[in-house]
C-alpha cells in the first residue's frame, strides 16, 4: 500500500486510537454561488477585520472565491438527509455523511448539484497502516546539554539566523499563525507554552475531522510541530517565533488514508483567513489513498490539479504565507506531498545542523518542471517537544514535519518586519536568500535562507520599528475637513484603498500639494478606508474612519 506520508520520520510519536471509519462520506460539488444572500460589497458578513485589514495592506480585493457556499444549497443537500460536515467556499462544495444511497441519488438530482464523489474508506488497508506505523522506531531521547538562550533548538534557530530577527525586535509579536495538522496531543500540559497562554497569544482550535470531538486527541504531531515556534522556556527551548499567537486546527485524520482530508484542509484554510492569520503552517501531505483510485500520479503534481493544491494556491492569492513540508519520501521522481507542488507556497525540505540533506527529504520537480522543495530548514535532529508529557518531555526527531515550523517561525518574523511585502516578494527574497540560489536543484531548492539577506532585500534594517510615521491623518474619524501631512523631507506615492482592497486613487504626495488628495479624501462616502504611504524610509499603512 501506498502511504501517506505524515511528515515525520519516527512515526511512533504518534498516537493511534482504535479505528473510526467513516465509509459513507461524500463530496458534494456545486454548479456556482447563485442567488447567495453574501455579496462582495458586504465582505463583514464572513470575513474578520483583521482579514480585511491583510487584504487591504496588500492591495487585494474580494472577489467571488470569498462568498461563502450558497446556504440555500447546503440546506437542500440537507433536506435530502445528508449530515453536513465540512462546506468549502474556494472550492465551492461540502462533505456529507450518509449510509442511505438514495439520499446521494436525491442530492444527485439536485439542479446546482455538478457532481458527487465517493470518498469511501477501505478498513483494511487502514489496518494496513496502522501495523505499519507501529513498527516504526522510537526516537532517542534529547541530550540534556543546553548551550545558550534557545537551549536545545540552537542549532535550528540560528541556522537560519533568526536570532538575529530576534534580536531586532522580530520575534513573531503581533503575527497570528495558524498549524493545521493532525492533533495536539499534550498541548494543554507543557510548560513550554505557559508564557504563550499567559500572554493571550493561545487564540483557540478548530476541528474539521469527522467524528472527531478535540483537536488534542488522535496524535502527538502537531504539538511537536507547535514548539519548534511556539516554544518559550529561555536556556531550554525557544522556537523561531516565540512571541507569535497561534490557532490550533484539525484536519488529518489519524486513523484512515482519506482523499476528503485534503477537502478538510481546504475548510481548514478558509477558517484560517476568515480569522486574518498570516501565516499557514502545514506538516501534512498526500501522494497515496487507502483506496488507489484517489491516488496521485506524476501529473497530478502540476500545481492546479489536486483539491489541496487548488486551495493553497487560493490561500496564498487571499495574502497567507503558506508554508508545507516537502514529504520524507526521500529521493526519485518527485516525492513530494500535495500540496508541495503548489507554485506560490513554500515547500520545505530537510538537512541535519551541518547543512546536509537529510537522506529522507522528498524532492521534485514538479510534473510542470519547477523546482521543488524551495528551501530548506533543520528536520533531522530537530528539537521539539514529544507530547507525551513530563516523563519524556522533548526529544530530537527527524522530517520534513519538523523542518516546515521551523521555517514557517522564520517567516512569521520576517511578515512582523515586511508588513506590505506580498506573498510572492516576501517568498523570492527568501528563495534568493538560500546558500544554494546561485544553483537551485531539486534535492536542496534554493538552500538554507539567511534570513538577514531577506531584510537587506527587501530594504528593511534594525531600526524600522523606530522609524516616525510618514504620514498623519487627522481628524479620525472624520467627518469632512480631512487633512494630511507629510514627514518632513519625505515624499511618498499615497493610495487610498476601500475595506475590499480596491485601489480608489494614487497619487505623488510631497506635502504640499495636500490639497487635491485632502479633496479626495473630503469625498467619501462613510465606511473603513486605507492609505498607504510607500517611501524611500518605508512603507506606511493608515486606517481611515469616514463617519456618514
Amino acid at each position: 500500500m501506498k502511504k501517506l506520508f505524515f511528515l515525520l520520520f519516527c512515526l511512533a510519536t504518534t498516537l493511534l486510537t482504535n479505528a473510526q471509519v467513516s465509509t459513507n462520506i461524500y463530496w458534494i460539488q456545486f454548479t456556482d454561488k447563485n442567488d447567495s444572500p453574501y455579496s462582495i460589497d458586504a465582505p463583514d458578513a464572513y470575513l474578520s477585520q483583521r482579514a480585511l485589514d491583510r487584504r487591504a495592506r496588500l492591495g487585494i480585493a474580494i472577489d467571488e472565491y470569498d462568498i461563502p457556499v450558497n446556504p440555500q444549497y447546503l440546506q437542500a443537500v440537507a433536506d435530502c438527509g445528508a449530515q453536513l460536515i465540512n462546506p468549502s467556499k474556494w472550492l465551492n462544495g461540502v462533505s456529507v455523511y450518509t449510509n442511505n444511497p438514495s439520499v446521494i441519488e436525491s442530492i444527485n438530482a439536485l439542479e446546482f448539484v455538478a457532481a458527487v464523489r465517493n470518498c469511501q474508506d477501505y478498513p483494511e488497508a487502514q489496518i494496513a497502516k496502522e501495523r505499519w506505523m507501529a513498527k516504526e522506531m522510537m526516537p532517542a531521547e534529547a541530550p540534556r546539554n543546553m548551550y545558550d538562550f534557545y537551549g536545545g533548538a540552537h542549532d535550528q534557530v540560528t541556522q537560519l539566523r533568526v536570532n538575529e530577527l530576534h534580536d531586532m525586535g522580530y520575534d513573531g509579536t503581533g503575527i497570528m499563525i495558524a498549524i493545521l495538522d493532525g492533533g495536539f496531543i499534550g498541548t494543554e500540559d507543557y510548560d513550554c507554552f505557559d508564557n504563550m497562554r499567559e500572554e493571550g497569544r493561545f487564540l483557540g482550535t478548530r476541528e474539521f475531522v469527522y467524528g472527531s470531538t478535540s483537536v488534542y486527541t488522535q496524535s502527538t504531531h502537531g504539538t511537536s510541530c507547535l514548539s519548534t515556534m511556539g516554544a518559550y522556556l529561555p536556556n531550554e527551548f525557544v522556537g523561531t517565533a516565540p512571541k507569535a499567537s497561534y490557532f490550533l486546527i484539525h484536519t488529518e485524520d489519524g486513523d484512515s488514508e482519506n482523499i476528503i482530508e485534503e477537502y478538510n484542509w481546504v475548510s481548514g484554510a478558509e477558517f484560517a483567513d476568515s480569522l486574518g492569520v498570516d501565516v499557514c503552517s502545514t506538516s501534512l501531505g498526500y501522494i497515496g489513498f487507502d483506496l488507489s483510485q484517489w491516488d496521485h500520479p506524476f501529473e497530478h503534481f502540476d500545481g492546479h490539479t489536486a483539491p489541496m493544491t487548488i486551495g493553497a494556491e487560493i490561500a496564498a492569492s487571499r495574502g497567507l504565507l503558506c508554508v508545507n513540508a516537502a514529504g520524507n519520501e526521500g529521493d526519485g521522481t518527485c516525492t513530494l506531498g500535495i500540496p508541495g507542488d503548489a507554485e506560490h507556497i513554500l515547500t520545505i525540505g530537510a538537512v541535519n545542523s551541518a547543512g546536509q540533506r537529510a537522506y529522507f527529504s522528498s524532492v521534485g520537480p514538479t510534473y510542470d518542471g519547477r523546482i521543488k522543495p524551495d528551501v530548506m530548514a533543520m528536520g533531522e535532529g530537530t528539537y521539539v517537544a514529544s507530547g507525551w508529557g513530563s516523563w519524556w518531555p522533548y526529544y530530537n526527531g527527524d522530517g520534513t514535519s519538523f523542518a516546515c515550523p521551523v521555517m514557517a517561525g522564520a517567516v512569521a518574523c520576517l511578515r512582523q518586519a515586511l508588513p506590505y511585502a506580498s506573498v510572492d516578494e516576501l517568498f523570492e527574497a527568501i528563495r534568493q536568500s538560500g546558500n544554494r540560489a546561485d544553483n537551485p536543484d531539486n534535492q536542496y531548492g534554493y538552500g538554507i535562507p539567511d534570513c538577514t539577506k531577506v531584510l537587506d532585500a527587501l530594504h528593511v534594517d534594525d531600526t524600522f520599528a523606530q522609524r516616525e510615521d510618514i504620514i498623519a491623518v487627522y481628524p479620525n474619524p472624520a467627518k469632512g475637513n480631512v487633512r494630511i501631512s507629510l514627514k518632513e523631507g519625505c515624499v511618498a506615492e499615497l493610495t487610498v484603498y476601500d475595506l475590499m482592497g480596491r485601489q480608489l486613487k494614487t497619487c505623488h504626495f510631497n506635502g504640499f500639494n495636500h490639497v487635491g488628495i485632502e479633496e479626495f479624501l473630503n469625498n467619501l462616502t462613510g465606511g473603513v478606508y486605507f492609505i498607504k504611504a510607500d517611501a524611500s524610509i518605508g512603507t506606511q499603512t493608515l486606517k481611515l474612519v469616514v463617519a456618514n
